[in-house]
């Protein structure tokens, strides 16, 4: 009997050296980069619904401990330099869009609004200035034909809104640059028009509808929109690692969590569906993102994986070819050989997790 014990033991030791085995490449990756992406990092992996592997790195110096509260108070949020867990809070940028795009397609599952539907019908300043054709399915992928302010001006504008319909009145006075469905430019425009869009046909805030369709059943309970008067849908919202890790399963899981149906599957598959096509205009696209193509919210990565990254360098995705997902917390402002950096990443999870 005891020998049986011992041989269990041994046998349960060793596959616990195996896993971490496993991740080795992975961790020591993380902390030969950390240095380069904001001096703390913390990855969470997760499979089946569970996480599977979660490693933090903090080396911050004193510098980088400086420019972290100067990025964050220039964007009016906090952010700390203590070591990350998995429900430390900050800005997630534009990790935003992936959660707004899927809100929105919660309307559509229910009927309440079709991806063809045009924005005029809903918000009548975009008609008035000649934007009321552009489509929802537009607005979820930057093809609105909208010639967007840089992100330091947008969000100077975002400023002094009062209201959604505040943040439409900007988006009506902006030039058009081509035919929507035709352009792709990669900004905050679609997203607000869509959150605007949402409002309208219930009555409710931005902030409400996620609470009760995104964060309530997807248990994110440090995942919300700030204090800001008017949501900023493409990239106004604060997270932590467990709760965006489980929206990961949910999108992993088509539609999917803890056996509740968020989002239906076909409206997942919708938003992996590539709309940057060849006879597409690429009008601006984040130097990082290297001519990848883009969904709802999401970008093709190439092998059945799906990402959002963010500004302040976190990175969230989804493989669906390897059935798991990850999710990278980062706080840090220089993207100078950032996509190189993700794919590094990503292809090490693969490859520990193919063992």
């Amino acid at each position: 009997m005891k020998n049986l014990i011992f041989t269990i033991a041994i046998s349960i030791a060793g596959c616990l050296s195996a896993s971490a085995q496993n991740f080795s490449k992975v961790d020591a990756w993380l902390d030969k980069n950390a240095a380069e992406m904001g001096g703390r990092l913390m990855l969470v992996i997760a499979q089946d619904g569970k996480i599977v592997h979660q490693y933090s790195v903090h080396e911050m110096d004193a510098r980088q401990k400086m420019a972290a509260k100067l990025i964050a108070r220039r964007a009016n949020r906090g952010a700390g330099t203590e070591e990350y867990t998995l429900s430390t809070r900050q800005p997630i940028a534009s990790c935003s869009k992936w959660l707004s795009a899927a809100l929105t397609m919660t309307f559509v599952d229910e009927g309440k609004l079709k991806l063809t539907d045009t924005v005029g019908k809903f918000i009548p300043a975009l008609s008035k200035s000649g934007k009321g054709k552009i489509t929802i399915s537009q607005c979820l992928s930057h093809m609105t034909g909208v010639d967007a302010p840089s992100l330091k001006e947008s969000l100077e504008e975002k400023r002094n809104n009062t209201s959604m319909d505040d943040a439409m009145d900007d988006i009506a006075k902006m030039p058009m640059e081509g035919e929507p469905g035709k352009v792709f430019h990669y900004s905050n425009v679609g997203l607000q028009i869509a959150g605007a869009v949402i409002e309208k046909i219930t009555g409710k805030t931005f902030q409400e509808l996620f609470a009760e369709r995104i964060t309530k059943p997807l248990q994110m309970k440090g995942t919300d929109w700030g204090s800001a008067k008017v949501a900023l849908p493409a990239g106004g919202a604060l997270s932590t690692p467990q709760d965006y890790s489980n929206f990961l399963t949910m999108i992993l899981n088509k539609g999917t969590f803890n056996g509740k149906r968020i989002l239906n599957e076909a409206s997942v598959a919708q938003m992996q569906v590539n709309r940057v096509t060849p006879d597409v205009k690429v009008a601006y696209s984040p130097a990082e993102a290297g001519g990848l193509g883009y969904g709802f919210g999401e970008w093709m990565m190439g092998g059945g994986t799906v990402s959002s990254p963010g500004l302040f360098g976190s990175f969230p995705w989804v493989n669906n070819d390897k059935n798991y997902s990850g999710f990278l917390m980062a706080f840090y402002i220089n993207s100078k050989g950032r996509g190189e950096r993700y794919r590094e990443l990503k292809q090490l999870v693969d490859e520990a997790l193919a063992k």
